[in-house]
């Protein structure tokens, strides 16, 4: 899988799973677009792959700014003339606060949606005239579209709207571009996190234990599947979503 001379956009990749997935478009050879709303973990990113060899442009970015997402597609287009591939990243949880349906404010309900659906469909609008045929768009989802915990209604609801989006957009843009989902499940991230955030955790056995493959997941384990999903080997796969999760979802769970 080789993407050289590829344009390649990763939005949110200043920290986690984006940031594992820019890097590794990089080590392949393709020129990433860091489109992060944190200046300092995107200039952190961007350092990253410039220290491996890969050729990188940070755009500090607000998804859930048409403005902000019309200047990043403008500002990749006017210095490479093409976007290649999309990586639709970005998103928030509703953890940040503990809020309840009952206490939580409709607007932070609307932030969330806005955020992780309304940005993934502007920049894939904004893209996609650029996008040339055989090029890519995955949506990164969550096995939150499909299972729950109480009280998590913007980012299960979000995620679920995703997977919608991602059939709908690759039925709009077919003949020219591929639209996929990844939908990960426990990924261990605690390793991708700016410097000053970046902290090692104590997993279990029964936490590993939880997964038909024996571990909790690592970035790794998305981004290889997003490099396949976006290069020619996966010519014939649009509007699926694909679960990497470890089996997670399909274990039945008793309580003890």
């Amino acid at each position: 899988m080789d993407f050289l001379g590829k344009v390649v956009i990763v939005t949110g990749s200043g920290q986690g799973i984006g940031n594992c997935i820019a890097l590794a478009y990089a080590q392949k050879g393709a020129s990433v677009i860091v489109a992060e709303l944190d200046e300092e973990a995107g200039f952190e990113t961007k350092q990253n792959i410039e220290e491996v060899g890969g050729e990188c442009l940070f755009i500090p970015t607000d998804v859930a700014s048409e403005t902000s997402v019309k200047y990043m597609i403008s500002t990749v287009v006017e210095r490479y003339g093409k976007v290649d591939i999309l990586i639709n990243n970005a998103g928030i949880t509703n953890y940040a606060e503990p809020a309840t349906l009952f206490t939580r404010s409709v607007e932070e309900f609307e932030r969330v949606m806005r955020v992780n659906v309304t940005g993934a469909y502007m920049c894939a609008k904004y893209a996609a005239s650029h996008m040339a045929e055989g090029s890519s768009i995955i949506n990164i989802v969550s096995t939150r579209a499909f299972m729950s915990e109480p009280h998590t209604e913007p980012y299960s609801a979000s995620k679920g709207a995703l997977v919608a989006l991602t059939h709908s957009l690759a039925n709009t843009l077919a003949h020219k571009v591929r639209v996929n989902a990844i939908s990960p499940g426990w990924i261990d991230v605690s390793q991708w996190k700016k410097k000053k955030d970046r902290k090692f955790i104590t997993l279990t056995e029964k936490d590993h234990l939880q997964h038909l493959t024996g571990r909790v997941g690592v970035p790794e384990d998305i981004a290889k599947a997003t490099l396949f999903l976006t290069s020619e080997a996966a010519s014939f796969i649009t509007g699926a979503n694909l679960v990497i999760d470890g089996g997670m979802t399909v274990k039945m769970i008793y309580a003890e």
